[in-house]
């Protein structure tokens, strides 16, 4: 995803997509409007309008995702093959709100034709990984990963393969595989591998080139013959965010119902479908007979309350604000469709949870994290703490250190508690090593507290993220 506010809809493309769970939880933030049964944004239990323009202003704020993921298909790489991402630079300015912690593989599947096999392959012990399935929609319907493989039956030791099937298919699983079932024949899959520091980097490449992903024909004309590699090349064509907030309406509910007859939305929208059609908007169809002024005055509305919008149920502790509801979504489509704009591909909590806090660095002001004895983020992967500056770009310093708790270890004080020192200047030697995480010398920035894995403490919010104090 790509440089714009956290509060507007981004210039997001396809890189900056996976990149931006922090963006996410930051800004679904926390006074909303609310949603009734039918798919409106109405607030609390107001009747649904029956104006055409409310109606397709709704119609856009549920079809956004499915445009949106359909564009950034178009500049992806080639159906079924990985595109593997390199190792992230923190001059890199094109991708905001980088990800220091794990490497990205990415293919977007079309399952219309016939199952895709993925094998992961062993990896040691400690190396996190994730492989996470997304439906055309944005719901997250499968994660695997190294805190759960997600292997149904047979062996359960690596390397594990997956029968990744679309919708109605009814073949049966080969032996050793276990059957991933999306619901619509678009899937995106984007694989995370933990990235542990430069001198990982060819040992990431070569799991990353370990990945195999093939037509369940060829997997069983000859299994020995899928390889992995390097991978394609991503196609580009433009940032899809930018595309489709240039298109008109027209244009844009056109795209949707062409989409949507490739991938029909879930019995669940059948109310929200019923409302939609009654200005023309089915699966398949052509808008025209509704007014394209009205249709483009509607997306315009829609734009404006997608980026307006803040979730309800958003978490913010001490200060930090985080969402326990993305990832998979139902009927809330307000969420969905914010979610998409500012973090196409979220995670769901379970796989990572992304708190983030915004401060001000003005005078040299500078601040303090301390955990508790004991108190350190429960996850049963990792965590990490990495500034962004204003722009939600890495901040640059000659230390060249742009995250803490991850790569070097942290050592609990006598007596057990952990600080980490947040400024500008270098604190000096009284700071260990991995302790010291610099910010601007002014103006505004974050901080984004990564927990991948997160244990139940962290998901019944009984474990609390502490105050980012100011010193001075």
């Amino acid at each position: 995803m790509e440089p714009t506010s956290d509060q507007g809809i981004p210039r997001v493309n396809r890189r900056m997509a996976i990149g931006l769970g922090a963006a996410v939880m930051a800004a679904v933030g926390l006074a909303a409007c609310g949603r009734s049964s039918d798919g409106s944004t109405s607030t609390g239990t107001t009747p649904a309008s029956n104006d055409p323009k409310d109606v397709a202003a709704d119609a856009y704020v549920f079809g956004y995702p499915l445009v949106l993921m359909d564009v950034t298909r178009e500049t992806g790489g080639p159906a079924n093959h990985f595109v593997h991402q390199n190792p992230p630079t923190p001059a890199a300015k094109q991708v905001v709100r980088l990800n220091l912690d794990t490497l990205y593989s990415q293919a977007w599947l079309d399952l219309r034709a016939e199952p895709m096999v993925l094998q992961v392959p062993a990896m040691e012990a400690g190396r996190y990984w994730l492989m996470q399935f997304l439906d055309a929609w944005t719901n997250t319907a499968h994660d695997p990963s190294s805190a759960d493989p997600k292997i149904k039956a047979g062996d359960r030791n690596p390397p594990y393969t997956y029968l990744v099937t679309g919708p109605g298919w009814k073949g049966s699983v080969p032996a050793g595989m276990t059957q991933l079932a999306m619901p619509t024949g678009t899937t995106w899959l984007i694989g995370r591998i933990e990235y542990k520091g430069d001198n990982d980097i060819q040992n990431v490449r070569a799991l990353q080139q370990q990945l195999k992903l093939a037509p369940l024909s060829v997997w069983n004309a000859d299994p020995n013959a899928v390889q992995g590699g390097p991978g394609a090349q991503p196609t580009g064509g433009g940032v899809p965010a930018q595309l489709v907030a240039q298109m008109d309406g027209p244009t844009f509910f056109n795209r949707l119902c062409a989409v949507m007859a490739l991938n029909p939305p879930a019995p669940d929208d059948s109310d929200a479908m019923k409302r939609f059609a009654t200005i023309g908007i089915t699966p398949g169809a052509t808008m025209s007979t509704a007014p394209a002024d009205m249709l483009t005055a509607a997306a315009t509305a829609a734009r404006k309350s997608v980026a307006a919008y803040r979730d309800p149920k958003a978490q913010n502790q001490n200060g930090w604000t985080f969402n326990l509801g993305v990832g998979a979504y139902g009927t809330d489509y307000p969420l969905r469709a914010q979610v998409a704009a500012i973090g196409l591909g979220a995670n769901l909590p379970r796989d990572a949870v992304y708190p983030t806090v915004n401060a001000n660095a003005d005078g040299g002001s500078r601040f303090r994290l301390t955990f508790a004895k004991d108190q350190l983020p429960p996850v049963g992967a990792f965590w990490s703490l990495t500034a962004y500056d204003a722009e939600s770009y890495l901040v640059p310093n000659p230390a060249g250190i742009y995250s803490v708790g991850h790569l070097v270890p942290i050592a609990p004080a006598a007596d057990g508690t952990v600080e980490i020192t947040v400024q500008h200047a270098d604190p000096g030697p009284d700071v260990p090593a991995g302790h010291w995480l610099p910010i601007p010398d002014s103006g505004r920035f974050s901080l984004t507290l990564r927990l991948y894995a997160p244990k139940d403490e962290v998901l019944n919010r009984k474990w609390q993220v502490p105050k980012l104090e100011q010193l001075s």
